[in-house]
């Protein structure tokens, strides 16, 4: 299994269905806009066309739109500190990974939840370096011990930078801490202005308070993002019949004008400036209000956010796998397996929340996210699909086998089709009754519980020289301790 299969072949809406969307969300960007827009934003699209109303409504002509999709970056690179990691986001090629801002973390020893710490992210992500099917990663939680957002953003995208060398990815609060974690980052390549060549922190933004309308700070940040050389994700986190409207088609509308409006806004910032678009309609319990992310509504709007950003041909970038579950239980499993699944078949290039969250993503645990990479491995596995040639067709083999020993067993072909057709869980169990009962009917959180254990009291990441972070700390208000980094810590004697 590889990261970067193509899907595609599930789609929830006809080409029709589509069109009508595409042309309801430009009509509204030309004729309702986007509310609160900042001075450069304002600037940028007055200058080329666009229109600010008296209400101070910012309006984007249908053809300064297109123009911007026409222009924006289709093939990106998301990037790794080391290359061997680069992933290539283009056409319906799909990627797993990690994503939310819980406040939670849950511990399924004690069954409890405990407000989420620093530590807790940095062992996430060392968790992540070691799961063969996550591809990138975002922080999942918030470290709720630091002090202040400046203290928050250079902790967060410190420990994440730190832990691994795979891509990853965090958010901001204010701009200034972009330009700050850009330093901490070339610091960590060894050479000043490496970022510009290997950005290897994307950033979440979510520059829009729906309905079509901006968030100032996180647009600042925008600004910042493009001009740093970082890739954004352009999200809009619309919460159906609360935040957005409540049919499911409106959603996508609304959705897709927010993320376009800030696709626009990057292209004539910095023309094919690398950027995702970050559709992430949201679905409530219309019973109660309260978010439901593991519903079916989710798994379609997810799946129809994919297709519809296909259809453009721009990078995608969905959420799937925020289970309303609170732990690692069968409703965890089924309202993950189906909202990833259905997302990854759309072929959304970049799935994130998919291991780890539980809560309607206010929590996250490290074992889901053990257990969970096994469930994106069979996913993938269904987004690949079966390879139909003469080798795998059979017939040679069939014939060989009716004529000879009448199974399959010990055929060369079933030999060397082990490992090339076939994916083995890590940590899911295939034992007979007999055997599960004679082994102490092992169960899966504990058996997650243990790779959780040997991992992080084994890997500590080596890829930053320590007298870097030292340097580091000497400059910026980093609370991660250096036992934690250089493997003396004594939390897992």
């Amino acid at each position: 299994m590889r990261p970067g299969l193509v899907g595609g072949k599930y789609q929830p809406l006809s080409g029709h269905d589509v069109d009508r969307i595409y042309g309801t969300a430009l009509d509204l960007l030309e004729t309702v806009g986007m509310g609160s827009p900042i001075p450069t934003f304002i600037k940028l699209v007055t200058e080329a066309g666009g229109r600010l109303t008296e209400g101070g409504r910012l309006l984007f002509p249908r053809g300064m739109v297109r123009r911007a999709i026409d222009t924006a970056a289709k093939r990106i690179v998301v990037y790794g500190f080391d290359p061997a990691h680069d992933l290539e986001i283009s056409s319906e090629r799909v990627h797993f990974g990690t994503g939310g801002a819980a406040v939670h973390m849950y511990d399924p020893v004690a069954n409890e939840f405990a407000l989420s710490q620093l530590l807790d992210l940095y062992d996430l992500a060392r968790l992540y370096h070691h799961m063969d099917h996550l591809n990138f990663f975002l922080r999942p939680i918030v470290a709720r011990d630091m002090e202040g957002p400046r203290e928050l953003d250079i902790n967060t995208a410190y420990a994440v930078m730190s832990a691994t060398t795979k891509p990853v990815a965090s958010s901001f609060f204010d701009p200034a801490h972009v330009y700050e974690v850009v330093e901490i980052a070339e610091a960590m390549l060894g050479d000043t202005g490496s970022f510009q060549h290997r950005p290897f922190l994307h950033a979440a933004n979510t520059f829009v308070v729906p309905p079509l309308r901006y968030a100032e700070e996180s647009c600042e940040c925008l600004v910042a993002q493009v001009h740093a050389g970082m890739m954004p994700m352009l999200v809009s986190a619309g919460q159906a019949g609360a935040t957005s409207p409540a049919a499911l088609a409106g959603s996508l509308v609304q959705a897709l004008a927010e993320c376009l409006s800030g696709l626009t806004i990057v292209n004539l910032l910095k023309p094919g400036h690398p950027a995702t678009m970050g559709m992430w309609p949201f679905v409530s319990d219309l019973r109660t209000g309260a978010m439901s992310g593991g519903s079916g509504e989710e798994a379609l709007l997810t799946a129809a956010s994919a297709q519809i950003i296909n259809w453009l041909g721009l990078p995608s970038a969905q959420p799937a796998g925020m289970t309303d579950a609170k732990q690692p239980d069968n409703q965890a499993g089924y309202e993950k397996g189906v909202t990833v699944a259905l997302t990854a078949a759309a072929g959304a290039n970049m799935i994130y929340e998919s291991a780890s969250m539980l809560a309607s993503i206010l929590s996250s645990c490290k074992e889901a996210l053990v257990i969970d990479n096994d469930m994106l491995g069979m996913i993938n596995r269904t987004v690949r699909g079966i390879e139909v040639t003469d080798e795998t067709l059979s017939a040679e083999t069939i014939r060989m086998v009716v004529e000879g020993e009448g199974h399959f067993l010990g055929s060369q072909q079933t030999l060397a089709m082990m490992q090339s057709e076939y994916l083995y869980p890590a940590v899911a169990n295939r034992l007979s009754i007999k055997e599960w009962t004679a082994a102490g009917q092992p169960e899966l959180l504990q058996d997650a519980q243990a790779r959780v254990r040997d991992i992080l009291s084994s890997y500590y990441p080596s890829h930053v020289p320590m007298s870097v972070h030292e340097d580091i700390r000497r400059k910026h208000p980093v609370r991660l301790a250096m036992a934690e980094l250089n493997g003396t810590t004594k939390r897992w004697d």
